[in-house]
């Protein structure tokens, strides 16, 4: 397979957001209105629909869920631990470290969605779907819990203010309880969902920042690391531990090397944090996505 083909319609999509944001008339204060629509309403739905379109079958499921679920808290539990060993605790600030830390675990859905579908079609979508839907409870309260302790702010209800948790729970109960949607209701739900990836992606990009990168080196190469070697590293162990198919194997790796959320920045902002600190990181991320990407689609797979 030519990964660099495979990868080629999302980055360029990201490039163009950057491009279009920095040499045209199209500025941030064009493109920070695009983040909160894709973010608060289009991905939303794209969510809720991937999830309730198709019935799950928790049993055939089952491994693979359990599989992004033990990746996922590996890569939430290295980012707490390494930043805390000794010859790396005296040079990171503790609400620095509160603040980036989320990079290290949270990835980039919009690329997700879109890698799937080409991977493996309509059940690769369903599978990185279901993953999405567990795993991103997991990831908004591992991100939320350290920057509302720092912050003293409720936890609870930040998560219960999230619109990706808010989906996929919605989405996972009504797919469990047998709900399904009218006919009519599928084709602008698709349209909806073509245009949160493609809108996603270039806000991704025009988001884009390089500015910051060097207020704490030590920090970037921790959260970076994790999210780009060691992830890709442990989910290879796992499709081996947990006997996944081939199709389940390609998502879950797929999903171990995506670029970091671009919601991390608006997530860090929102909670009175180092948001261009973020935003660099995000930016750093997504180029080396290139890279891990194909290591973990290519070289480990």
């Amino acid at each position: 397979m030519n990964y660099a083909e495979l990868l080629f319609p999302d980055f360029s999509l990201i490039l163009a957001g950057y491009l279009v944001c920095r040499l045209t008339a199209l500025n941030r204060s064009v493109w920070q209105p695009v983040e909160a629509l894709v973010y608060y309403l289009l991905f939303p739905v794209l969510l809720f629909h991937s999830i309730v379109k198709t019935p799950i079958e928790v049993g055939e499921m089952s491994r693979l869920m359990a599989a992004g679920l033990a990746m996922t808290a590996g890569g939430i539990a290295l980012s707490q631990l390494l930043a805390r060993l000794p010859g790396l605790r005296q040079r990171i600030a503790p609400r620095e470290h509160a603040g980036a830390a989320q990079v290290a675990f949270r990835f980039n859905t919009f690329v997700a969605l879109a890698l799937a579908d080409r991977l493996a079609g309509a059940a690769g979508l369903q599978l990185v779907a279901v993953l999405v839907g567990v795993c991103v409870p997991l990831v908004n309260l591992a991100a939320v819990w350290p920057m509302a302790h720092h912050g003293n702010q409720r936890v609870l209800r930040e998560l219960a203010r999230n619109p990706l948790v808010i989906a996929t729970v919605s989405g996972l109960a009504c797919n469990l309880a047998g709900l399904q949607l009218p006919g009519w209701a599928t084709p602008p739900l698709q349209r909806i969902g073509a245009s949160a990836i493609a809108l996603g992606l270039m806000a991704a990009g025009a988001g884009l920042q390089w500015g910051h990168l060097q207020h704490n080196r030590t920090l970037s190469a921790v959260v970076l690391t994790i999210r780009h070697l060691l992830l890709p590293l442990w989910a290879w162990a796992l499709v081996r531990l947990m006997g996944l198919d081939a199709t389940q194997s390609a998502v879950l790796m797929a999903f171990s090397a995506l670029p970091t959320a671009s919601s991390c920045y608006v997530l860090a902002v929102r909670m009175g944090y180092n948001g261009p600190y973020v935003a660099g990181l995000i930016t750093l991320s997504t180029l080396l996505a290139l890279a891990s990407l194909p290591l973990a689609l290519g070289v480990l797979r």
